[in-house]
Formats: C-alpha cells, sequence, structure tokens
C-alpha cells in the first residue's frame, strides 16, 4: 500500500517586465533603442545606413546568450578581469617579514574585514567579524543538524516548516541582512582520533593491542569525514530599530539579536551547540586556505587558550593567485560554483543531501537567505505578477503562442503572492560551492564529484569564471555576500 510523500517548490527566478530574456533595464533600453531608430527612419531616411550596422551589433551582443548571460556582460567582465591582471589584483602575497600591523590582511573581499571577540552573556565570549567598510556585524551559530535519513516523514516535513517559519521572522528584523547556511565537509585528518588513543592506551598494553589500535588510527580517515556546520547572521547596525551609536552599542544589540534567533532555531532539525568563537572562525578560515593544516587546527581548538593561539593575523595565506577558472592559495587549489537554475520541479526534503554530503576532498555548500522586510514583499511579489501579466499580453499582441515554462512561471508568481498574504516569508535565495584539492591532478576529478552530486541533487551550478575568490569567501563564516558586493561596484 502506498503512502503521500511531502513535496517542496516555490521558487522562480525573479523576472521584472524584461522581455525577450532581458531584464527590465535591458528591455527599456532596447525599446528606447527602437523607438529611435523608428524616428532616425522617418527624419531622415538615408542616415539609417550608419546607423543600423552599430544597432544590430548592440542588440547581438544584449540579446545572444552564453549560458544565460548575454555577450556584453561577459565582454564586459572579460576586459574588467584582463584590466585586473594587468594591475596584480589577482595576486596576494603576505608580508610575512613586514612589521606593520597590516602585513598579514586577507586577500580580496576579506581585506575590509576584521575579527573581534565579545561576551555572550553567559559567561563565554564568542567571535564578531566585522566589515569597516560597510559595518556590517557577522556571527555565526555552530549547529549539528538531524539526518532526515534517520527521521521519520512527519519530523522532516515539521523542521522544514519551521525553517519556513523561522525565515519569515526575519522579515520582521530588518536589522539581519542576510543568513548563510554552510555545511563544510572533509575526509577526517586524523588528528583528533589519534589523540583520543593516544590518551587512551597505556604503556603497559599488549603489543598486539596497540598494534591493532595503531592500524585503526591509521586507516580510519580514509572512512570518516569532518563535518561542521554553520549558520552565520550578517547584521547591519545602521537599519536596526535601536539605532546604536557606536560599536559597543551594535556589539549588544547583535547579542540580544542573536539570543532569540537561536532560540527558535531549535525546532528547525538542529541542535545550536552555541556561537563560535574567535578562534573557531579563524580556525574556518585558515583551513580553508590550508587544508594540511586542519588537524594541527583542530589540536589547537581543543586546548585552553586557544584564543591566543590562533589570532586573525593566522586565517590568511601566505601568498594566493586567482585564475579564472580556480584559485590557487596555501597548500591547496579550490574552483567556485553559484546556483544557476533551482530544481524546476518539487522536491523532497531530503534534496540536497547528495551535494552536501561529505566525499572525497575538502568541500563547502552554503545557501544565502536575503530575506525581504515584511512591509516591501507584498509589494515585490505584486510587482512580479503585474510583472507576468504584462508579459503574457505582450505574447498575445504579438502573436506568440503561451509556452509551458510561461504558464508555470505565471502560476508561481500568483501562487507565491497568495501564500506572502497568509503570512509566509519572501527570500532571494542563492547557493555557492567550494572544493578543494591539494594536487592539481586531482582537481578535474573534484570538479566532475561535485558537479555530479549537484546534478542527482537537481540543481544546476555555473562557474565562477573569473570571481572564484569571492565565491570562495562567500562560503567562509565572514558575511561576504556576492549581491551586495556587485550593487557596491555599480554605486
Amino acid at each position: 500500500m502506498g503512502h503521500d510523500v511531502r513535496t517542496y517548490g516555490g521558487w522562480r527566478r525573479q523576472h521584472g517586465i524584461g522581455l525577450l530574456g532581458m531584464d527590465t533595464v535591458s528591455t527599456f533600453v532596447a525599446l528606447a533603442a527602437a523607438m529611435l531608430l523608428v524616428l532616425v527612419a522617418a527624419i531622415a531616411p538615408g542616415s539609417l545606413i550608419y546607423v543600423l550596422p552599430p544597432a544590430a551589433i548592440g542588440g547581438g551582443l544584449g540579446l545572444v546568450r552564453v549560458g544565460g548571460v548575454p555577450l556584453a556582460r561577459l565582454g564586459l567582465a572579460r576586459c574588467r578581469w584582463q584590466w585586473g591582471v594587468l594591475r596584480g589584483q589577482n595576486q596576494y602575497r603576505a608580508g610575512v617579514v613586514v612589521d606593520h600591523p597590516r602585513a598579514f590582511q586577507l586577500p580580496g573581499v576579506l581585506a575590509p574585514l576584521t575579527l573581534l571577540s565579545a561576551e555572550d552573556g553567559y559567561g563565554g565570549r564568542y567571535g564578531i567579524v566585522w566589515d569597516r567598510r560597510t559595518g556590517f556585524l557577522t556571527a555565526t551559530l555552530r549547529v549539528v543538524p538531524t539526518s532526515t535519513w534517520l527521521a521519520d516523514r512527519g519530523d522532516a516535513d515539521t523542521w522544514v516548516a519551521s525553517w519556513g517559519g523561522w525565515l519569515a521572522t526575519l522579515g520582521h528584523v530588518p536589522a539581519v541582512r542576510w543568513v548563510t547556511v554552510t555545511v563544510d565537509t572533509a575526509p577526517e585528518p586524523g588528528s583528533t582520533l589519534a589523540d583520543a588513543v593516544e590518551r587512551s592506551v597505556v604503556p603497559t598494553a599488549p603489543a598486539p593491542a596497540r598494534m591493532i589500535m595503531s592500524e585503526l588510527v591509521r586507516t580510519a580517515p580514509a572512512a570518516a569525514a569532518d563535518v561542521d556546520t554553520r549558520v552565520s547572521i550578517t547584521f547591519d547596525p545602521k537599519t536596526s530599530s535601536a539605532s546604536p551609536k557606536d560599536l559597543f552599542e551594535a556589539v549588544a544589540e547583535l547579542g540580544r539579536t542573536l539570543d532569540g534567533l537561536a532560540s527558535r532555531l531549535g525546532a528547525c532539525g538542529v541542535s545550536v551547540l552555541g556561537r563560535a568563537t574567535a578562534a573557531e572562525i579563524v580556525g574556518a578560515v585558515r583551513t580553508a586556505f590550508d587544508p594540511q593544516a586542519r588537524g594541527d587546527v583542530n589540536r589547537l581548538l581543543t586546548r585552553p587558550g586557544c584564543e591566543e593561539a590562533l589570532s586573525w593575523a593566522d586565517a590568511g595565506p601566505v601568498a594566493a593567485t586567482e585564475h579564472t577558472d580556480r584559485y590557487e592559495h596555501d597548500g591547496g587549489v579550490s574552483v567556485a560554483w553559484a546556483w544557476h537554475e533551482p530544481p524546476r520541479q518539487n522536491v523532497r526534503s531530503d534534496v540536497l543531501a547528495r551535494l552536501v554530503a561529505p566525499g572525497p576532498f575538502p568541500k563547502r555548500v552554503s545557501l544565502q537567505y536575503r530575506v525581504l522586510p515584511a512591509a516591501a514583499a507584498s509589494r515585490v511579489l505584486q510587482q512580479e505578477v503585474n510583472a507576468a501579466a504584462f508579459r503574457s499580453q505582450f505574447r498575445r499582441r504579438t502573436g506568440r503562442d503561451e509556452t509551458a515554462r510561461d504558464s508555470w512561471d505565471s502560476a508561481r508568481a500568483r501562487q507565491a503572492a497568495a501564500e506572502e498574504a497568509m503570512g509566509a516569508g519572501v527570500c532571494l535565495v542563492s547557493m555557492y560551492a567550494t572544493v578543494t584539492v591539494t594536487d592539481l591532478g586531482m582537481l578535474r576529478r573534484a570538479v566532475a564529484h561535485v558537479e555530479t552530486s549537484a546534478d542527482s541533487s537537481k540543481i544546476r551550478l555555473r562557474r565562477l569564471w573569473g570571481s572564484q575568490a569571492a565565491g570562495f569567501a562567500t562560503t567562509l563564516p565572514c558575511g561576504i555576500c556576492p549581491p551586495e558586493l556587485s550593487s557596491r561596484l555599480l554605486h
């Protein structure tokens, strides 16, 4: 006798009123160009011989797409990349012998960041990454998720519903800019098990027993994994209702916000271990840049006084070089992807299990949620519904038939507006993945492993050509958000 399986969906790409695959701005530019051509043809038809060729070239660059990206945007990105390479902006060399407080500054988009340590109000301390350029503060909660493979289907449904409710509450906390959920996996370096066995084995133990334990320690890393799940919350003091006057008040307001968010997070199928300390944040960044240091970092984190042993100066690499298709750094080479397209159909709650599961290479998968304020969510969704209606009317006026995807998109837009009216939250969701190898010869195998796992999860990933360093940094507990970086460049 069969049973019902709960599925989930409701996501769609934000379109606006763009036509022919263009965004809103490009559509208005194209319409203005078309009107200009009509006026030129009416006033001075002879000048069309000079106007039509550049207009055709511009239209081709704007309409022809490669991987969903217009040729004009690809060309602009390529020019920016070449200009950055000529200026040496794709390389980083730390001045390790320079007596200067900024000698160990992190590379690229991580450069403005520094690390703070604050009291949590319960006798402990936690780390906060402070962006000195924007003023954003990022704190990280360490959690342990419950596997959906070992849980009842009803429990998994409850966790998904609670997670949706947790995200919806962020719409009423305007100071929270975005939330990044990261699953960091890597083959167990063997240090944890080796240290535990070393403490347990006594010198008077029989030689065969010691030999068996040594063999266990030697072979265990091939079958064990080091898994760390983090929820990083980025806070903007300038939009807080408390209006903090300085950094001290902003940190205090962040601590109060974290208390409320962490208490409600426990109903989402995870156990909250607490706030990540400054040393744990440093350790996560350091092992990302140098995967071979994972065992040493894990040992330091288990010892008292690790805050002094691991400082922000130890987090960054000694050298790093960004290429268009990879990112080379201390002891490793990494490749980063971004979410190109979500699943086109409804999925089960364990759809990402294959992608985030431990594999033979260090890997980080991050889901980033930018929750729209509750006051703006309904307005944005209504604009999306109106845009879908406009595109439908445009197709009818031009005699084009509605495709199945157009019908599906319009239905999703109306569904999202109806669900928001019933209390659901609205999020802009993106996904980033990074894999690291210590041997360049294994890079192709690691890339294939991640892309195959994404395909099995019904996710389309796109390699971040020319933005490998930014994608790498996004999966770290540092509060990096690529859309925010892009808007910062535009302004």
